[in-house]
């Protein structure tokens, strides 16, 4: 995936006194997008710009004043752990919600610095300066657009793998009992909330395998563990916001499925309430780290730098399980 570089390709002629800069999204997720200027006095960052598979968007009216335009994305929590990338040398402030900060270099309470990388940015067929984000498969519009409603499917619960913006029947097949069991018409899937109506689908319980649920008013991170009956696979951080759901990506008929979850602030620190973390867990000893992880090797977590974290076995025997994080 190709988001370190953030920009793919540009369609240069010369530039209006007054174009625009818009950030086009060409990747199978949907993105916010945060920028930044940056120029001899000062620098400063605004986000998030959420941007839809196959859709643009402006992030800056009227000409370009800095000396360099700089970018960072984050893909939803619907997600899981991170897909996206993040390896930009410039290390600026962000919050989590929607933010304006003036003074970039300089984080305080409540913002925490995050990578952006320069982008140069060139004219695009509307007279705007554009900069596309992209992944290495190189998609089109229309192939990021059907990979985005392929990614959710898959989240969702329905085979529509794999997820290569390429359109046939098994695809169809998903996106039909998709609509169907949400009482939505064939043509919705050109309507221009197409994607809103699908994350939502995806935040909310499923009849089958895990679900997690975030009744706190805290932002959740949460990690999950397989055990096929050869390895034990643990995985996170997937991101949980306050009243949401999110659907771990299991893959596969596990034997046994294992949960851990915690509260953190805007600073990713952990809640306590007092003084005891504010998680939800249980007693089999699975191995994490701090940042995104998939590790399969569980023996000797200290002595590998790792973290032994207290995981839950769940019980999916009856179809689904929804696990409910709520405050005590």
């Amino acid at each position: 995936m190709a988001l370190a570089a953030a920009i793919v390709s540009f369609l240069a002629s010369s530039a209006p006194a007054h174009a625009d800069l818009k950030i086009c999204n060409r990747m199978s997720y949907v993105v916010e997008a945060a920028i930044s200027i940056d120029d001899k006095a000062t620098t400063a960052t605004r986000g998030w710009f959420r941007i839809d598979p196959a859709m643009c968007r402006v992030v800056l009216q009227g000409p370009l004043t800095g000396d360099r335009v700089l970018l960072n994305a984050r893909a939803l929590g619907v997600y899981g752990a991170s897909p996206i990338p993040q390896n930009g040398s410039d290390m600026l402030c962000v919050a989590p919600d929607d933010f304006v900060i003036a003074a970039a270099r300089q984080c305080r309470s409540g913002q925490t610095p995050a990578p952006f990388t320069q982008v140069t940015p060139t004219q695009a067929e509307d007279g705007n300066m554009a900069a596309y984000l992209a992944e290495d498969s190189e998609y089109d519009d229309e192939q990021a657009r059907l990979a985005g409603i392929q990614r959710l499917l898959v989240i969702a619960g329905y085979d529509a793998a794999p997820i290569d913006g390429v359109d046939g029947p098994k695809t169809q097949g998903a996106l039909a009992s998709f609509l169907k069991s949400r009482g939505l018409p064939p043509d919705s899937v050109q309507s221009a909330n197409f994607f809103a109506t699908m994350i939502d689908a995806v935040q909310a319980p499923s009849s089958s395998g895990l679900t997690w649920c975030n009744d706190t008013p805290h932002k959740v991170v949460a990690a999950v563990g397989a055990d096929d009956g050869k390895t034990v696979t643990s995985r996170g951080w997937y991101r949980i916001d306050p009243g949401k759901c999110l659907h771990p990506d299991v893959t596969g008929q596990p034997r046994q499925i294992f949960s851990f979850a915690e509260a953190v602030d805007a600073d990713n620190r952990t809640i306590k309430l007092k003084d005891k973390p504010l998680n939800w867990g249980g007693t089999k000893l699975l191995c994490t780290r701090d940042s995104k992880f998939e590790i399969t090797e569980q023996g000797d977590c200290a002595t590998r730098g790792l973290a032994a974290t207290g995981f839950a076995a769940v019980d999916i025997g009856g179809g689904g399980k929804t696990l409910r994080f709520t405050m005590p």
